[in-house]
């Protein structure tokens, strides 16, 4: 990572703690009432889904302000995190916030910026046992429940059906060398040599190619028993990296990088999968919903993520991670913004409800069950059964967040682009600076 880099995200771990140390404790402080009161009053609730989405989470917080009548919820979405910690550093955040990110939940309890929980999870004995173990362990961080799970994300594998069919495969790659393969199968060159289509895009930074996503292909880990970074002496990362290198230089990684450059935003109908510029993919189970809605004609498949030809008992496994939501410190309202959240996490109805219209995974044992439609849909089922999956992983809480992976990501772009040719040297520097990193954030 070059030095100017690893400052500035020194410095926005120092400003993230500054901030939130410096909130002055309002109501949002945790204590709660002795027993749980009628919710009253408005609750300021943010949120970072958009469009089709945030419609549909509407409409289940109106179905709690028909339960609870005296409350009046008012609803910003499109709200990403260093928005919601400034707010709350400058004392005016909203009562309850969501995040995507659930490497940021070791900073969010860390810095105080949302609340431990455990007062209004006691009192109302709400049962965490009904929330996956998996799920359990990125919603808390040292022992400090500050956020809970606002349903989860299983990553598999997307496949064009007609594209797969026609290259003359009946099923799609279990193991990286067969994914390999198929995508030199499945690559559509140009007489200069430039991509027309791509069999599948091994770029770290584009669409959902990163590498948290990529670690149950191999079991990699992140942190070793003692809480240093494990990235440079696991030999799992360096079985990625070698296998994703091949795959970038076999394209040529200025091809590769100009061909990306040209494709669809991923959250947009341009998105390159649903133009069929892209033959497979890694993606999150919400790409379900997105394709049926943007990309109706278009025939594809799922299945579990391909895994290392040495872990061939891991098929099955892929990242599990997941929304998370919380109560502010400065929260004007959190009696009415724990009932929502608690609603929103733990009611039954209102998570399967919400589960079923946005494609997403219920995050509670009961909600899974109920949840009838996702089970009913063999291309969502996958999905489920990654979930479910005893081998699935996720990025383990730490107090410096997504520095990681950050950190990470930076000395891959120069492998992956060839400007950095020593693995080792540079996943020792790698763990050397997530070491002070995590020093530093104490």
């Amino acid at each position: 990572m070059p030095p100017r880099m690893f400052r500035r995200i020194v410095v926005l771990i120092i400003a993230a703690a500054l901030v939130t140390a410096g909130c002055t404790p309002g109501t949002g402080s945790p204590t709660a009432a002795a027993t749980a009161p009628e919710p009253t009053g408005t609750v300021e609730f943010w949120h970072q889904f958009t469009d089709r989405e945030s419609r549909e989470i509407a409409s289940v917080v109106k179905d709690f302000e028909a339960k609870y009548p005296k409350v009046k919820v008012n609803i910003t979405d499109g709200q990403d995190d260093d928005k919601t910690l400034q707010a709350i550093g400058a004392g005016n955040g909203p009562d309850l916030a969501q995040s995507f990110s659930t490497d940021r939940v070791g900073k969010f309890c860390s810095s105080g910026a949302w609340v431990d929980l455990k007062t209004y999870i006691e009192r109302d004995k709400v049962d965490l046992n009904k929330i996956p173990p998996t799920v359990r362990s990125y919603t808390e961080f040292r022992g400090k429940r500050c956020s809970m799970p606002f349903l989860a994300d299983a990553y598999g594998f997307y496949y064009n059906s007609t594209m797969l069919t026609a290259a003359g495969y009946s099923a799609p790659p279990k193991t990286l060398s067969e994914l390999t393969a198929m995508t030199k199968a499945l690559t559509k060159r140009r007489a200069d040599g430039t991509i027309e289509r791509a069999g599948f895009l091994p770029q770290f930074g584009f669409y959902e190619f990163s590498p948290a996503h990529m670690a149950p292909a191999t079991g990699a880990s992140w942190f070793t028993t003692d809480g240093k970074s494990a990235i440079g002496s696991d030999p799992a990362w360096k079985e990625i990296m070698q296998w994703q290198k091949e795959l970038v230089d076999w394209y040529g990684y200025k091809n590769l990088a100009k061909f990306t450059a040209s494709l669809g935003d991923e959250w947009s109908a341009d998105h390159a999968f649903h133009k069929g510029q892209v033959a497979m993919m890694i993606d999150g189970e919400w790409r379900v919903a997105f394709i049926r809605d943007q990309a109706k004609d278009l025939e594809f498949g799922t299945a579990p993520m391909p895994v290392a030809d040495s872990k061939a008992g891991r098929y099955g496994a892929g990242y599990v991670t997941g929304n998370i939501i919380g109560v502010s410190r400065t929260a004007k309202n959190p009696e009415a913004a724990w009932a929502l959240i608690r609603y929103l996490t733990t009611d039954t109805a209102a998570v399967a409800k919400l589960a079923n219209a946005i494609k997403n995974v219920p995050t509670t044992t009961d909600a899974l069950a109920a949840a009838t439609e996702l089970r009913a849909d063999p291309q969502f089922k996958v999905f489920l059964d990654i979930f479910d999956n005893p081998q699935s992983t996720t990025m383990p809480a730490s107090a410096v967040g997504t520095a990681v992976e950050e950190t990470f990501s930076q000395f891959l772009a120069t492998w992956q682009s060839g400007s950095a040719t020593d693995m080792n040297a540079g996943l020792s520097d790698v763990d050397k600076q997530v070491d002070q990193l995590i020093q530093l954030a104490g």
